[in-house]
């Protein structure tokens, strides 16, 4: 036997489709689906290859038919395989259920969402998943509902989902089955991070000329790889997040989220939200549905907690727990939710220091420090100092237009002052420069230096230091002692800064007054004398 579907067109009258029925049924042919429009007839039938030729013929004798053709498939048929393709083309995981909670449909991506290695169809949802699915509320109720989070435990463990469904009804407006979509919800904050992170920068967006620097990125670019806790420790300015960055899109995380969080920045009463997340009704003023944690929305990627000394002492206890046992636990929530993370920290503070002081624990220090980077100041990579400004003058392009330049003067200027904010203040008086200068030059003039009482001319500072070389007890310039040799101009200039600092304070014990005698601001004094090394008394400060 074999199965044959036609299409029969006829004339609109009464009794039509009984009269082809008819001629099937004294075939003896076995009719297995029927559609009927408006003057056609559609047949899927199951004979003898042999009985083809007569039963056409005998359909054609039938008065009012216009012909009968062989189709490939019925239209319903039709329809229902685009639908199947358009289901099994969607990344989506869609099922389809009757009044019963039978599976009466499920596509790739739900099997595939849902680990499932066998065809579940034709059995009861409740004995797959789960018997508290919402799905199983809109078939009893009929109602609606959008992403909503799920947990089910399949053998593989227990998965996490985000579900959406609707009601299939008739045409009298009952419930006769259901469909629901289902993703994972890490695709989904895949998804979310690809569209809405801002651009991230790996290794090769690092300026780094000088050799502690490059050692430093290709120690970081080793340790990339795997997913150990890093500390990032140095000076503020240092670029501690520009690392933790580039050690994510170095890590085969790289595709998935990067978190950040300042703890110094987020008040400590939002601090364990904003970590763990919320479920509904947690506390008053807890929006609906609740929220995701930043450990959760982090998942499969990399959380970066920058000013990890802020943490205070019952949060340094929860992430510890995070750190050994990967789970999370929402404010009012009963679920333990697991999370892949690598973690990354950072900090200006000396948390050994915090830790003997009784600040910090010490159990979670040592669970951060397995991968300790320490990031040199800017005062200790002089050769990254006029390639950084370059590459921050470019960017100015965008805002300023033009292409800006630094005179011979403003590069020596910038190669010897000491830096203090490092790249964060060297950004900042770049583009202090950019506004003031003429014909897209920047000259000396145009760099001026952060200090306590406004900005100050470091150009001019430096004149009035040479101005000030010979001391108001009579010393003369013969008695500060400068090696010439092997020297260029910068080296030479500092060697006699330091002399003329050291004699300074040797006769006033006070960088106020000593500022005050080279005609200096204090600020300078004091960054000159940490530049150097030297030592002062506590009336300095």
């Amino acid at each position: 036997m074999s199965f044959f579907r036609y299409q029969v067109q006829t004339v609109d009258r009464v009794g039509m489709v009984l009269d082809v029925l008819r001629v099937v049924y004294l075939k003896n042919i076995n009719i297995t689906a029927m559609e009927v429009a408006p003057q056609l007839i559609y047949l899927k039938l199951d004979f003898a290859p042999a009985m083809k030729g007569a039963l056409e013929s005998a359909v054609k004798e039938i008065p009012g038919v216009r012909g009968i053709d062989e189709i490939s498939l019925l239209p319903q048929e039709e329809k229902e395989q685009k639908l199947r393709g358009i289901l099994d083309t969607i990344g989506e995981g869609i099922i389809a259920l009757d009044k019963s909670g039978i599976i009466t449909m499920i596509n790739p991506s739900a099997e595939k969402i849902l680990n499932l290695s066998e065809n579940i169809e034709g059995r009861d949802i409740r004995d797959i998943l789960s018997a508290e699915l919402p799905i199983l509320k809109t078939l009893s109720a009929g109602e609606d509902y959008d992403n909503k989070e799920i947990f089910v435990t399949l053998p593989g463990g227990k998965s996490h989902y985000l579900t959406s469904g609707r009601p299939i009804k008739n045409d009298d407006g009952n419930t006769v089955g259901a469909v629901a979509a289902i993703k994972d919800i890490n695709e989904v904050r895949k998804l979310v991070h690809r569209i809405t992170h801002p651009t991230m920068l790996s290794f090769d967006d690092i300026i780094a000329e000088s050799s502690i620097m490059n050692e430093t990125i290709s120690f970081a670019k080793k340790i990339a790889h795997g997913d150990s806790t890093v500390l990032l420790t140095g000076e503020s300015g240092t670029g501690k997040e520009l690392f933790a960055r580039a050690i994510h899109m170095e890590s085969p995380r790289k595709d998935c989220p990067f978190v950040p969080l300042n703890c110094a920045a987020i008040p400590e009463t939002l601090m364990e939200s904003e970590l763990f997340g919320y479920e509904e009704g947690a506390f008053t003023g807890a929006k609906k549905g609740g929220k995701h944690g930043l450990f959760e929305l982090a998942n499969k990627g990399t959380v970066f907690l920058d000013e990890i000394g802020n943490l205070n002492p019952q949060l340094q206890v929860k992430l510890l727990r995070v750190l050994q046992e990967r789970e999370v636990r929402r404010i009012g929530g009963k679920e333990e939710i697991s999370v892949d993370i690598r973690v990354i920290t950072a900090t200006n503070h000396n948390l050994e220091k915090l830790v003997n002081e009784g600040y910090f624990r010490e159990d979670l220090y040592y669970r951060l420090n397995v991968i300790p980077i320490k990031l040199p100041p800017l005062r200790n990579r002089k050769e990254d100092i006029i390639p950084l400004a370059n590459h921050i003058l470019g960017q100015m392009r965008t805002n300023h237009g033009g292409q800006y330049q630094l005179s011979p003067k403003s590069r020596e200027l910038l190669k010897t002052y000491s830096w203090p904010g490092n790249v964060r203040e060297l950004e900042n008086i770049i583009e202090r420069a950019v506004n003031l200068a003429n014909d897209n030059i920047i000259e000396g003039e145009h760099l001026f230096f952060g200090q306590e009482d406004g900005f100050s001319n470091y150009e001019g500072e430096m004149e009035n230091w040479e101005q000030n070389q010979q001391y108001q007890n009579g010393q003369s310039e013969a008695e500060i002692s400068v090696n010439y040799k092997d020297k260029d101009f910068s080296q030479i200039l500092q060697s006699v800064e330091k002399q003329i600092l050291q004699k300074v304070l040797s006769e006033h014990a006070s960088a106020r007054k000593a500022a005050k005698q080279l005609g200096v601001s204090h600020t300078t004094i004091l960054n000159k004398i940490k530049k150097y090394g030297l030592q002062i008394n506590q009336e300095s400060n």
